[in-house]
């Protein structure tokens, strides 16, 4: 199975599990699978990686966000909003790791190579 197919049986295990698509596969990573980068998706990846990923993609975004509309206006210095931009990426991407990691454990998840385990057809129970 390749990794788009294993993504879309994913989004539909999930779905059928009462987990929302963007929980399962979201906004960035899905961002990243159309780039052809083929990363595991948020619940298979390790805690370290779920930070970096979700913490870089926050503070960046973030970052911008808040300097286009409200510090530039307020003068706030370049290297406090940097600073302040990688502390809430820092913040986000361990929360979100946490998150995920928790769940994939409550999900009992295979490990992505071994995903879907042999036997484990969408919609039978």
């Amino acid at each position: 199975m390749d990794h788009q197919a294993k993504v879309a049986h994913l989004v539909e295990d999930f779905k059928q599990r009462g987990i929302g698509q963007y929980t399962t596969a979201p906004p960035f990573y899905r961002l990243l699978w159309r780039m052809g980068i083929e990363v595991p998706p948020p619940h298979f990846a390790s805690f370290g990686s779920i930070a970096l990923m979700m913490g870089l993609y926050f503070g960046v975004a973030w970052g911008l966000f808040m300097w286009f509309v409200i510090w530039r206006d307020e003068n706030m210095p370049i290297v406090i909003a940097v600073i302040t931009s990688v502390l809430a990426g820092v913040l986000f991407g361990v929360a979100m790791a946490a998150f995920f990691r928790w769940r994939a454990r409550k999900l009992a998840l295979p490990r992505w190579e071994d995903y879907p385990r042999p036997g484990s057809e969408v919609g039978s129970k």
